[in-house]
């Protein structure tokens, strides 16, 4: 019995007739009793019959099988029975994973990274989701395959979604009890009755279990609800398109499946349609243009490629054609079970923002389909969860292209013949065609006309007549004439860029509309009453050039965001604009002609954004601006004002100011106090400040200027002081610093309390000569100190062995490098490996890994000043290892604007420390160069932290003449 363990046997007991039975061998009676009798009369017997005796014991304990009880007697029906067992036990084969698994195994790696962080003993989660198609049951196959042997048992449910509805979630418990058990000998009468049975006889097991495609609650419930249930190192995974099914995973035990790169969807394609890893020479563009259009996604790779296999080029064309008007069939099909799911006043919305608001501001979109009555944000959450939308970087609304193509493929299925009677209109052809015709009807809710479609054309109103239901209307640049009373009294959002129209008649249907946008129209005047837009939120008449004035706002109580900017004609804006009380937002720059603000604007208490500046006309502020309470962004640059309002004080919600380009006079009038006492008295919450070219001396910065303790981001470019204050160091949530042109600046004060500072820029600051303790900045990630002339070297060999550089870069991985680019053409003697060359190739010092670990390394390059100015340099290093590739690293940096580079300093240091590289071993080869600029000279250092934490540095073996890889 002791080998059963360590080798993973399984033992299987088989009790053959009474004589043999359970209880004689475990209580070693009758002929066992016997037996064991007369061997324990032997020398040395004793102990040997006490451990047979222990052995039969353990062994009766196993669970067997009697052949009476299994096979009524029969040694033949016996035998039969043990084989098909045992073939049950061994018999666990590979799934199936992909024909052409490309990009998998980088994926499965990643997986393997989350378990990693896993405790042991614990019953461990993860979480696979991602769109339709994007791969998550072939990751999740994979997984399963590297991973199974290691379990006591295993299980893949497949397809749990479609298994769940077709046969109900007992049958789904049924079949993860027998995979599991291996046997079939089991049946469940109940939801809670299976719940109980995977309890009790899981509960002991260290199991595997992949539960694909889940898409409600109820069979997470029912199959994996609680860790619990299963013996310790278990592992479930679970994949789904709907993220909120994850909720009680950790964050670390949930991986959103990636879209393939470039590279990877080309080879995919390319196996599938060519069996090959390239196109054909013929094909290459047409290929370009399917991978374009999947998007990357790897159903969609796989479907067209087969596909299109064995095509010639002019079906291929056709194809291509036609899937741009057309989805693929399998491929809308899958995309749109995820659809289907929703209820419909999600549909409703995923469908508008499909066909109308792709790519749309997800405020506005909020703003607009709340209007219709929609929960849309509720809506939109939903959609990001289960991967049919996304939100981008700067808030847009945004979906994968075949997904927003599977939307609108349902609504041309709405009425595929007739596209007058389908809820959406946006193909341009299509939209002509209803519109000069005259074919629109009652179910059409929502309209895009894109610039240029209907050109020329002059459109009567009489086209929009029958379209009663009509909610969101976009006719940009089109030109439209007739009874505008016609237009549906349904419309929430009318976008009419460059509208020909001197006024917007009185008869408009505005009762019920949410968003104006008349940008850019020809607009001198409104005879539209506002009285009658009691629901408008947005009035946008940006860039109305002939517009003189604006309309009376009593009436449009509810307006929220006003855009004025560009109004080069505005001399006047009316006075009730005071009793916008919801006004948030108010847009003015570029109102060249603009004199002055009426005083009544500072009523404006809800207003937290004014914009004003190049508003060059504008000499003074409103002396009770500081009654605008909720005011947080002022930018008043480029304007005619000599000096601000005393009231500025009393902003104390104020997180942004910016006054460029002003030269602001009479400093000493405002309160005795000047600009430097306005700054401080601004409101320490202040995060953004701004006063580049204000003719600031030192005087003007207040030496308490640390009392911004929330300031984040601080330019004082182009100002005449000649030092900073000491008490500069208690920005102590510093993250940018903008000192360019300060061209009496002489000494920086120490910045080594600035721990947040990532950005310190310092351009043509011809008399800075120091700059004091720059050794401790743990956030930095890029100094620039161009056209510097008198300035001394600041980085010693401590700036990189500094212990906050290397230990905020530990903790936070994404935080490896650090680049810095100043005038300078030497490299420090400490900096160990050193050429004059344009590249450089050294060998890794000998070292033991365990005693030394490896920090970063710094890369100096000395470079000809102009290569800099004319190109975005590239430096590019390889580590190789017995002639192995490991990793290529590039950066591109855009360093000499706005810089004199005609005075004589022709070369630039471009330094580099980067903690992102894996270890170094002994032997390896590192080889650096640029790929598009001259380079006189070239240092690398590395740094190690020593067994007594101490940083040094080990030199390297220099090549000066070899050269491996091409350039």
């Amino acid at each position: 019995m002791p080998f059963q363990s360590p080798v993973n046997l399984i033992l299987m007991g088989k009790f053959e007739g009474f004589y043999k039975s359970r209880y004689r061998v475990r209580k070693q009676t009758g002929l066992f009793g016997e037996y064991l009798a007369k061997h324990k009369e032997r020398p040395f017997g004793a102990q040997r019959v006490e451990k047979w005796r222990a052995a039969l014991t353990e062994a009766a304990n196993l669970s067997g099988w009697d052949l009476q009880n299994v096979a009524d007697g029969y040694e033949s029906k016996f035998i039969e029975k043990i084989i098909q067992q045992v073939l049950q036990e061994v018999n666990q084969t590979p799934l199936d994973v992909a024909w052409h698994p490309v990009g998998v195994d980088y994926r499965v790696k990643d997986i393997e990274l989350l378990l990693q962080n896993e405790c042991e003993d614990e019953v461990r989660m993860i979480g696979i989701h991602g769109v339709g198609g994007i791969g998550k049951t072939t990751l999740a196959k994979a997984i399963y395959n590297r991973m199974f042997r290691l379990f006591d048992s295993s299980c893949f449910l497949s397809d749990v979604r479609s298994e769940a509805e077709e046969f109900g979630l007992v049958k789904l418990q049924e079949k993860l009890l027998r995979q599991i058990l291996k046997t079939e000998d089991i049946k469940v009468g109940s939801i809670a009755q299976g719940i109980n049975l995977i309890k009790a006889r899981l509960g002991s097991k260290k199991v595997l279990i992949v539960l694909d495609d889940v898409d409600h609650k109820r069979q997470l419930e029912a199959l994996t609800r609680e860790r619990s249930w299963f013996g310790s190192d278990s592992l479930i995974i679970i994949t789904t398109r709907d993220e909120r099914l994850l909720c009680r995973l950790g964050e670390k035990e949930r991986y959103e499946a990636k879209l393939l790169n470039g590279n990877e969807a080309m080879l995919l394609f390319c196996w599938h349609a060519f069996d090959s890893h390239f196109p054909p020479q013929d094909y290459v563009n047409l290929a370009h243009d399917i991978i374009k259009y999947s998007g990357r996604l790897p159903l969609a790779l796989v479907t067209l490629g087969s596909h299109l296999q064995g095509s010639s080029i002019e079906e291929w064309g056709y194809e291509v054609e036609k899937l741009r008007a057309i989805p693929h069939s399998d491929i809308q099909k899958i995309l749109k079970i995820s659809f289907d799911g929703l209820d419909n006043e999600t549909q409703t919305v995923f469908l508008d923002i499909a066909c109308i608001f792709h790519g749309f501001d997800e405020h506005k979109v909020n703003e607009i389909l709340n209007a219709c009555g929609f929960h849309t944000r509720s809506a939109i959450a939903t959609l990001v969860q289960k991967h049919l939308l996304r939100r981008s970087w700067n808030h847009l609304l945004v979906m994968h292209d075949l997904v927003r193509d599977m939307g609108r493929e349902i609504v041309r299925m709405e009425s595929p013949p007739d596209p007058g009677k389908r809820s959406r209109l946006f193909i341009p052809q299509e939209v002509c065609d209803v519109l000069q015709g005259n074919k629109g009807s009652k179910n059409v809710e929502a309209l895009r006309v894109d610039p240029g479609t209907l050109k020329g054309v002059n459109l009567s109103t009489k086209a929009f007549e029958k379209m009663k239901n009509l909610r969101v209307l976009i006719i940009n640049e089109l030109h439209i004439s007739g009874d505008f009373g016609l237009l549906s009294k349904n419309l929430r959002w009318l976008s009419w860029k460059k509208c020909p129209l001197k006024y917007i008649p009185s008869n408009f249907p505005a009762e019920n509309l949410v968003v104006l946008d008349m940008r850019e129209s020809d607009i001198q005047e409104f005879q539209l009453n506002l009285q009658c837009c009691r629901s408008l939120k947005e009035l946008n008449l940006s860039r109305c050039k002939q517009l003189r004035s604006t309309p009376n706002f009593n009436g449009s109580l509810g307006l929220e965001t006003l855009y004025l900017y560009g109004c080069s004609s505005l001399t006047e804006i009316h006075p009730s604009i005071g009793n916008l009380s919801r006004l948030i937002k108010l847009y003015m720059s570029g109102c060249e002609k603009l004199t002055d603000l009426p005083s009544s604007i500072c009523q404006l208490i809800s207003v937290d954004y004014l914009d004003i500046d190049g508003c060059s006309s504008i000499k003074t502020l409103p002396d009770n601006l500081g009654d605008m309470k909720s005011l947080r962004y002022l930018y008043a640059s480029y304007t005619g004002i000599k000096q601000l309002p005393r009231s500025i004080e009393m902003l104390r919600n104020l997180v942004t100011l910016r006054v460029e380009g002003e030269k602001l006079e009479a400093k000493w009038s405002i309160s005795g106090r000047g600009v430097h006492r306005i700054q401080y008295s601004l409101s320490t919450f202040v995060s953004f400040l701004s006063l580049t070219y204000c003719n600031l001396s030192e005087d003007d910065i207040p030496r308490d200027i640390g009392s911004l303790f929330s300031l984040e981001y601080l330019d004082l470019s182009g100002n005449n002081f000649y030092y900073l204050p000491i008490d500069f160091s208690k920005l102590l949530l510093l993250a940018e610093l903008y000192l360019n042109d300060s061209e009496n600046l002489q000494t920086l004060p120490s910045v080594s309390n600035l721990e947040k500072l990532r950005i310190l820029q310092i351009k043509n600051c011809q008399k800075l000569v120091k700059i004091t303790e720059l050794d401790n900045l743990p956030s930095i990630e890029r100094i620039i100190m161009m056209n510097c002339s008198s300035l001394q070297n600041p980085f010693s060999e401590g700036f990189f062995s500094a212990p906050a550089l290397y230990a905020s870069r530990k903790e936070d991985p994404d935080m490896c490098g650090l680049d810095i680019y100043f005038q300078c053409n030497e490299i420090p003697k400490w900096c160990r490996n050193q050429v004059t060359a344009s590249s450089i190739c050294l060998t890794v010092p000998a070292h033991n890994n365990k005693e030394y670990n490896f920090l970063g390394m710094v890369l100096w390059f000395v470079s000809d000043l102009f290569d800099v100015f004319r190109h975005n340099p590239c430096f590019r290093i390889i580590i190789a290892h017995k002639e192995t590739f490991i990793m290529t690293w590039t950066d591109d940096i855009d360093v000499t604007d706005d810089i004199d580079i005609t005075d004589g300093h022709r070369e630039v240091s471009c330094v580099y420390y980067r903690s992102d590289l894996d270890k170094l071993f002994d032997g390896e080869m590192i080889e650096v160069w640029s790929d598009n600029v001259t380079v006189k000279k070239i240092g690398i250092h590395m740094l190690y932290l020593d067994q007594h934490g101490k940083v040094i540095s080990l030199p390297g073996d220099v090549d000066h003449s070899y050269s491996k890889y091409p350039k």
